[in-house]
Parts: C-alpha cells; sequence; structure tokens
C-alpha cells in the first residue's frame, strides 16, 4: 500500500491541470443558460400556458393540470433543442442529499412507432418508488409508493454529465399516505408560515405588504485535496474524513494561507465549477482562500430560500463532479483534518417584503425603525425559546467534530448584535413600566442623543464565535455545517420565527383592545420580549470557559453531542410548534427524530470499521515491519561485538513500538466488542448514545493518538497512509 502513496505523490505534477477551462466568456452570456426561466418560457409556452406558470410561480397559485401538457410540451421543446433526450423529477431525500431517477422522452405508438413526448402528467407527478430513502418508519417495505410532484417555484433546468443532457424538474417527494419524505416538503411549508406571519406583523406598518420572502445566503466552506493521494486514504474515501493522521510541523498557524493567492490548480477548478453554476442559474460572487491550509469558500448572491436551497444542494453535487475532472477531491465534512479548521456552511437569513424592504435592515423613518425594530427583536425571542431545537437541528456526526472546536461556534446557542444595538434595546427596556407615547420623540425618532439611538446600517462589528449573529441586514447562522442540506436548519428558523410572530400579534391586538395606541403596544411588547430573552445575547468570547460557566448560569442549553441534542425534536414543545404551524404531523416529527438518530448510528459505525480496518491492517504492519528492521540491526551491532550503549536509542524505539502497537491492538479488539454489545440494543436513541459514549468518546480518540504516534516514529518510506503534509500542501 505504501506504494499507492508514493505513486499519488509523483503523479501530482501531471495531474495538475488536465482539463481546458473557457475563458473568454462573460459569465452574462452564459447566467441561467440551461434554466427554464420565465423570459425562456414565454418563447416556449401559450398565453393561457405561461400565465398559469407565472400565476404559481410568482403568486404560488396551483397550475391547472389541463395546462401541464402545454407546459410540458414547452419544456421538452426546449430541452431538445439542447440535445436533452431524458427527464427525471429532482428531489431531495432525507439523505440530505439529491436523488434522481432518469426517463426517456423515447416511447412507442400502439402499432411500434417511435415518438418523442412528454406528457403534463408526466411533467407534474411521478411515482419513481424511491422505497429504499430513509423513512423512520413512515413506509413499511411491502408499501412502496412514494410520489414525487413538482414545484414550479423553483425552475427546472438541463443537467450536463458527461456527454449527456437531463431534463431536471424540481419536486417534492411524499408518501403514498401524505406524509414528506423529503426536506423540500416541510421547508416549502415553512415558508408559506413564515410568510402569513409576517404579513400579518407587517400591516402594524404598511398596508400595502401582501408578501413577505425568507431569503438566504450560503457561504460553502469545503477542503480540495488531490484524488490520488486521496485515493490512498481508505477513511477519506469511506467516511470524508481522516480518522488518523498527525499534525504536520505547519498547519494554519502562519495564517499565510488565509485569503492569499488561489493555487493554480484549485483555480482552474473553481472556474469550472463557477461555469456550471452559472448556467443552471447558480449566482456565485465571491470565492478565496479559507484558514485552513487546502480550505476554501465560496458564496452567492442572496435569493429567495426555496431556491437558495435548491442551488447549495446543486452546487455541492457539481463541485464533487467537476473535480474529479481535475484529479481533484472536494471534501465537504465538517472536520476532515484534525488540529486545523473545520468546515461549515455560514447561513444568512433575512426576510423581504413584496415592497421591496428587508425587514432586517434598519429604515430611515421612524415608523421603519420601529418595524424593524420588531422583527430584530422577535427573531431574538424566537432563538432564545427554541434554543434546544435550533442546536438540534445542526447536529450531526460531522458537527459535533467541529462545534466548539476553537474554529467554530460553541453548541451553546447566543446571540452577537454588537454594542450598539445591545444599547438600543438596554433603553427600550429602562422604560419603566413601558411608559411610552404615540408622539414620544424619542421613540419614534429613534434620536441618538435621546432614549433610543438612530439605528443604521453596519452598525455591529462581527463575532466568529457566535452561532447566530446579526450583521448589519441579516442574521448569519454559523453554526450549519458544510454538509448540510440548508433546508433542515431553514425550516426550523422559519417554523420558530412564524411562530413568535404569531404570538407577538396576538399580544398587540390584546393590547390594543385594551385601549392602547398601537405604536405604544407595539413597544410595550417589544419591551416585554428584551426582558424575556435577553440572557442568550452574548457579546464576547464564545470560546472561552468563562462563557460556558456564564452560559450554564444563565441557564442556556449547552448540549455537546448529536444523540442528545435530537431530542429536542421528540420533545412536546417541538411536537405543538411545528403541527400548530402545519409543518409537520407528530408522526412526520418522530419519523425525522428516527432518521438522523439512525444516521448518526451509521456513520460512527462506518468510521469505528475504518478505523480498526486501517490500525490493524496499514498501521500496526507497518510498524512491525520497521520494528523487525530495528531488531535486524540490533542484532547486527551486537554480532560484531559493539557495546549495548550503541543500541541503547534502537531498544527504547523497539519499546515504544510495542507500547503503542499493543495499546492500538488492545483498544481496536475492546472497540469491536463494543460494536458488538452495541448492536445488540434495538431502542434507536439508546443506542445512538451507546456509538457516542461507548465507542466514539472511548476509544476514538485514543487510538488515534497511539496511531499518530507510531507516524512519528515509523521509517517514512514504510508508513502507508499519505501524510497530511502531503495531503494539504501538495497540489
Amino acid at each position: 500500500m505504501n506504494s499507492l502513496r508514493f505513486t499519488a505523490i509523483k503523479n501530482i505534477a501531471k495531474n495538475a491541470i488536465t482539463y481546458e477551462v473557457k475563458s473568454s466568456e462573460k459569465v452574462t452570456s452564459i447566467f441561467n443558460e440551461n434554466v427554464f426561466t420565465l423570459k425562456t418560457a414565454r418563447h416556449y409556452l401559450s398565453d393561457d400556458a405561461y400565465k398559469s406558470l407565472l400565476a404559481s410561480t410568482l403568486g404560488g397559485k396551483k397550475i391547472d393540470r389541463a395546462m401541464g401538457s402545454n407546459i410540458a410540451n414547452g419544456l421538452k421543446a426546449w430541452a431538445e433543442e439542447k440535445g436533452v433526450t431524458h427527464f427525471t423529477h429532482w428531489f431531495q431525500p432525507l439523505t440530505g442529499l439529491s436523488a434522481e431517477k432518469h426517463d426517456s422522452f423515447f416511447t412507442l405508438k400502439g402499432d411500434g412507432t417511435p415518438i418523442q413526448e412528454f406528457e403534463g402528467a408526466a411533467l407534474i407527478q411521478q411515482e419513481p418508488d424511491a422505497s429504499s430513502f430513509p423513512s423512520g418508519g413512515l413506509r413499511a417495505t411491502f408499501e412502496a409508493r412514494g410520489y414525487t410532484a413538482w414545484d414550479p417555484s423553483s425552475p427546472a433546468f438541463v443537467m450536463e454529465t458527461a456527454e449527456g443532457k437531463t431534463l431536471c424538474i424540481p419536486t417534492i417527494f411524499v408518501s403514498y399516505t401524505g406524509e414528506s419524505l423529503d426536506t423540500k416538503t416541510p421547508l416549502l411549508k415553512a415558508c408559506v408560515a413564515l410568510d402569513k406571519a409576517a404579513v400579518d406583523v407587517c400591516q402594524y406598518f404598511d398596508k400595502n405588504v401582501s408578501k413577505v420572502n425568507a431569503t438566504l445566503g450560503w457561504e460553502q466552506e469545503y477542503f480540495v485535496v488531490d484524488a490520488g493521494l486521496a485515493t490512498a486514504r481508505p477513511d477519506l474515501v469511506l467516511t470524508g474524513r481522516t480518522v488518523f493522521g498527525h499534525a504536520p510541523a505547519k498547519g494554519q498557524q502562519l495564517d499565510d494561507h488565509y485569503f492569499g493567492a488561489i493555487p493554480e490548480r484549485v483555480y482552474a477548478f473553481m472556474r469550472d465549477f463557477e461555469r456550471e453554476s452559472y448556467k443552471l442559474g447558480i449566482p456565485l460572487r465571491t470565492r478565496h482562500n479559507e484558514v485552513a491550509p487546502a480550505q476554501f469558500e465560496c458564496a452567492p448572491i442572496y435569493e429567495e430560500m426555496n431556491l437558495a436551497v435548491d442551488h447549495n444542494t446543486l452546487l455541492m453535487d457539481i463541485m464533487t463532479r467537476v473535480a474529479k475532472r481535475h484529479n481533484l477531491l472536494v471534501l465537504l465534512h465538517e472536520k476532515p483534518f484534525a488540529g486545523i479548521n473545520g468546515s461549515g456552511k455560514h447561513n444568512n437569513w433575512s426576510m423581504s417584503t413584496d415592497t421591496g424592504v428587508n425587514l432586517l435592515a434598519p429604515g430611515k423613518t421612524p415608523k421603519t425603525n420601529l418595524m424593524f425594530l420588531a422583527f430584530f427583536v422577535n427573531t431574538i425571542k424566537a432563538v432564545h425559546d427554541y434554543a434546544e431545537l435550533i442546536r438540534a437541528s445542526i447536529a450531526s456526526a460531522g458537527n459535533d467534530h467541529r462545534l466548539g472546536a476553537n474554529e467554530a461556534p460553541p453548541a451553546i446557542i447566543s446571540i452577537f448584535i454588537g454594542k450598539y444595538l445591545t444599547n438600543v434595546l438596554n433603553q427600550v427596556e429602562k422604560r419603566v413600566g413601558g411608559n411610552f407615547d404615540e408622539t414620544d420623540e424619542a421613540m419614534l425618532k429613534l434620536d441618538i442623543h435621546k432614549s433610543i439611538p438612530e439605528l443604521m446600517l453596519d452598525n455591529t462589528d462581527r463575532n466568529r464565535t457566535s452561532p447566530f449573529a446579526f450583521t448589519g441586514n441579516k442574521f448569519e447562522f454559523r453554526a450549519v455545517g458544510s454538509s448540510a442540506n440548508c433546508a433542515g436548519p431553514m425550516t426550523v428558523l422559519n417554523t420558530v420565527m412564524a411562530e413568535t410572530l404569531k404570538q407577538f400579534k396576538i399580544e398587540v391586538d390584546t393590547l390594543i383592545d385594551k385601549g392602547e395606541k398601537k405604536e405604544v403596544a407595539i413597544m410595550q411588547t417589544i419591551q416585554k420580549y428584551i426582558v424575556e430573552s435577553k440572557k442568550v445575547l452574548f457579546e464576547g468570547d464564545g470560546y472561552s470557559d468563562e462563557w460556558e460557566k456564564e452560559a450554564a448560569k444563565r441557564g442556556l442549553p449547552n448540549v455537546k453531542s448529536t444523540p442528545i441534542s435530537l431530542d429536542a425534536y421528540s420533545s412536546a414543545k417541538a411536537k405543538k410548534l411545528f403541527e400548530d404551524n402545519h409543518i409537520y404531523t407528530h408522526l412526520e416529527l418522530e419519523a425525522r427524530h428516527e432518521i438522523m438518530l439512525e444516521a448518526y448510528i451509521k456513520k460512527v459505525q462506518i468510521e469505528a470499521r475504518v478505523m480498526g480496518d486501517l490500525a490493524s491492517t496499514f498501521i500496526i504492519p507497518a510498524a512491525l515491519k520497521y520494528q523487525n528492521n530495528l531488531i535486524d540491526n540490533i542484532k547486527g551491532l551486537k554480532e560484531i561485538g559493539l557495546a549495548a550503549s550503541s543500541y541503547a536509542n534502537q531498544k527504547a524505539i523497539l519499546e515504544k513500538i510495542s507500547e503503542h502497537v499493543n495499546a492500538i491492538s488492545n483498544n481496536v479488539s475492546a472497540m469491536i466488542e463494543a460494536r458488538k454489545n452495541t448492536n445488540e440494543i434495538t431502542e434507536t436513541r439508546s443506542k445512538a448514545i451507546a456509538y457516542c459514549e461507548n465507542i466514539k468518546e472511548k476509544y476514538f480518540d485514543t487510538i488515534r493518538i497511539h496511531a499518530d504516534k507510531l507516524e512519528l516514529i515509523v521509517d517514512d518510506n514504510l508508513w502507508p497512509l499519505p501524510k497530511y503534509r502531503e495531503l494539504l500542501f501538495l497540489r
């Protein structure tokens, strides 16, 4: 196996740039080239079909099935002009990835005549079965029907793979009995719930607001390594992370990679996947080196949330596929390498009205500032009240390695708003007895010299240790893992915000009914929410031990492991929240809880197996081989009559190797036995906790420490696995 490592190192130069990237194209000339936009649809659809699609896309109205065939024919005509032969319903099952089953436009008429057709029924709904996807008990093996249904709010697109082209139709995925089996369905429901609740509150300030869209701008972090080197690491191939590997002499301590010149080979890869993304309408804007060596980031322009989630899921597919052209491997795992920064996916979240107002952007008039303050404080209240559920929404086996690891936010959910806005909330809170008046100049103008300062854009610094930070006109949810589907945490965030806004309206209306003026009622409710939720606000260092102690005093939850954090999904509070807002039924919520626990179990189980395999068949044999070389060396020195002192160091190394080999062997054997015992547990939650506590926490670090020590001792020529210095620095 060591030959594979050195062959990969030798081949790096010839792997460098093997794919030509077009350089003369303007982004504007290819953007949306493979997307069936409304502008494109206008050329391929009849007036009635176009109006039907427009009403559905912009107004959320259902498409008349009679129009389905007309739209399908237009889609087929457009796709065939691009050389498309197949179509698929593209959906996002509960694996967190995307899925597709391709069908050909080709069919036969009754007399055997071959034709190309795409019927409206095939566009609107299909039955892909897809029974092997996780369902958490929602479907039995003998109840295999699963339906995909077209989501017109996310446009169809043509995916180019190798020499083939496929028409992809974004869809939801539901069971025969109607339960959601995907990530898109609950996200769409949560967007609807937030829309309704936010519009109701907006009506206090602007009667022209009839729709509110949740918006999302994600920042995708990732690692890029040479594919040959990665292939020589079974742990990278099977788990996405290195279960062994000693830190190199040089890591990220010099901060010389961050925002540095992008390596040429990676730059070619970036331009390639950006080109593919632009053709699919993904509005990438930013690319740069991240902190850790071999780590990078890209980010798009903000979009309506459903489309942004689809685009991020698509991007992860594109990056993985395009990397192969360049003999590279993209690592989306939250912590591929120990000792250096892991990767997150910062979700920048806000809300915008159909009148063009960002509800989390401070305004220029007293009325718009009051509207901003209402939505700003409601967000704080929502995160405070549902902190455990928000923590659960970003829980995964991979993210457990990253959260709180001195480069990512801690597992404690807190909010950073900056000193300026903290001042604002303090001023509101200090109004004794809610003593506001609708003519109070200080309140209405929010004057800095009076009671409440004038609010300005970019009025906060940034705090990279905060899991949920206000950054001027949005909240940045920094704790989301790099491999996650954004739909999970965004469904939770939209839902808790919708519920909080609903309660806010009830409380304001109650005060108005008691005779309070509208503005006074709003300010009194805002004041109440500030008092009730201010303990979630934190401006300091989230990495510090002091914060962990302070958070405990405040009563903030600090759940560090996935199995325990996922309990929030099965709580009575969560069930009521999701059912009241029509997001999940109790059955759907319990199923998702089960699926997430099962995913955790399987990932830790796979890592344990890989760790045992590598330790037993790679590391120990290499150590023993080097040990035998030392023994032969000592024997030779003895034979020529040298004193024992001349080979004392060799003996000491032999003893160290034996110590580490025995420790690895004993712990691997014990881990295997523990895994067998854990597999006997039938209750999923208990099994997940056992895998966490009795296997991962008990054995992983212990085995790794001894293996990594051997890496420093064993002859480099005998070491079988590519080392960190090679994976991170050789391109």
